[in-house]
């Protein structure tokens, strides 16, 4: 690990700055909806357009994921991170100052950029500086859920003591401009990947099988998304239509889901850390969350569906999606920004397609459409699967 003149590890800090931007992003993905009502009144629009405006964000990453994955191979990791907190920079200070709704909507897709962004900047950094192991890259996951977790309290905070409302996104737009200033003198770690690729780009039997891997790793990077969408939307609606658990009893449910989310992050954290297969992790976290949707479908005991609702939040959502991530980046280690595009790329698929399948499934009953997500989760246990035996044949190919 190197160090810097003050003899502080330098990779320990830029970690430092690299998951306060995914607190700040934490920020992002929740503060328009906790100020919907007082941007509802600013802009002077029903609360209808300001949901409008809310869905630039997504616009935003299905149209840079690709282009920043791509770009992020080609010039440097620390140009995307800083181009990530500008386009957050904008889009915290556009947004409260804004009186015009296309304008807002732009910021809006400014914030999806962001995401984009900072993804395929961070990603590829982590494992670049871990040397191929993605077991920083699911702690991405539990900082962001820090910055969910602060972002309501401060919009309350600052509704109790009748504040502007704007000062939430300037705390958003403050944390960036500390960090920026942070970051600047840390370097990144070289990239020595375009050698490990070469040894594999020379094996023209393994290419044909890469290319059937790199779809499936598609699929998943949809799947995986989609598995923890679909129950987050449905799981509340699902407990008090389907089990007639009370309010609370529902709520209560997406909670565990959090929780066992936290507990699984850091369970990969350890078993990435002691080489566990990526892989066989993938198998086995997508086995059990399907496991615990049908548990949670054919019991209609609450406490069984507690147990259930930790163990899908446990598996589901223990940044397993991150962990496939970082196995397709194995594939093609020289070009791992444009991996982290097309993998992500499809996720925001799933995050746009997702409610629209689901809305449609809950006109015949809500039951069926929480019921739906097992078949996402059969279908990704299959995927993953498939991945690990072709990842399997790829590597014996390449040894040769």
């Amino acid at each position: 690990m190197k160090n810097d003149a003050k003899g502080l590890p330098t990779y320990r800090r830029l970690s430092f700055s690299l998951y306060l931007n995914y607190v700040v992003h934490g920020f992002g993905l929740l503060i328009l909806a906790q100020n919907m009502t007082a941007l509802s009144h600013a802009w002077n629009v029903p609360i209808a357009v300001v949901s409008y405006v809310i869905s630039g964000v997504g616009i935003g990453r299905l149209l840079a994921y690709l282009i920043t994955g791509y770009f992020s191979d080609k010039l440097s990791r620390k140009f995307f991170v800083y181009l990530g907190m500008l386009c957050y920079f904008l889009f915290a200070v556009g947004i409260p100052f804004s009186k015009s709704i296309p304008l807002s909507y732009l910021f809006a897709i400014l914030a999806g950029v962001a995401n984009s962004a900072l993804d395929a900047g961070t990603y590829t950094t982590f494992v670049e500086m871990a040397h191929g192991n993605g077991r920083y890259n699911v702690l991405i996951k539990a900082v962001a859920s820090i910055g969910e977790f602060i972002i309501p309290l401060l919009v309350s905070l600052f509704a109790h003591l009748h504040a502007w409302y704007g000062w939430s996104f300037m705390v958003m737009a403050l944390l960036l401009l500390i960090n920026a200033a942070l970051l600047m003198p840390l370097k990144f770690p070289d990239r020595q990947a375009e050698k490990i690729e070469a040894k594999t780009e020379k094996q023209g039997q393994a290419n044909g099988l890469k290319l059937i891997a790199t779809i499936l790793f598609a699929i998943y990077g949809y799947l995986s998304m989609a598995l923890m969408i679909w129950y987050t939307q449905w799981i509340t609606l699902f407990g008090q239509n389907a089990h007639h658990f009370s309010n609370i009893q529902s709520h209560f449910l997406l909670s565990l889901y959090s929780v066992g989310s936290i507990v699984g992050v850091l369970l990969l954290f350890v078993l990435l850390g002691r080489e566990i297969s990526e892989t066989g992790i993938m198998i086995a976290m997508n086995a059990v969350a399907t496991g615990a949707l049908l548990i949670i479908i054919f019991s209609n005991n609450i406490v069984v569906s507690e147990i259930g609702s930790f163990l899908f939040g446990f598996s589901a959502a223990s940044g397993v999606m991150q962990t496939g991530l970082t196995a397709f980046m194995r594939l093609y280690p020289a070009k791992r920004g444009l991996v982290t595009g097309v993998f992500y790329f499809f996720g925001a698929l799933a995050s746009f397609t997702v409610p629209i399948i689901t809305g449609s499934l809950s006109k015949q009953s809500v039951e069926i459409a929480f019921n739906g997500n097992v078949v996402v989760g059969l279908t990704a246990v299959i995927v993953v699967s498939l991945i690990a035996l072709l990842m399997r044949h790829v590597n014996h190919l390449a040894e040769k």
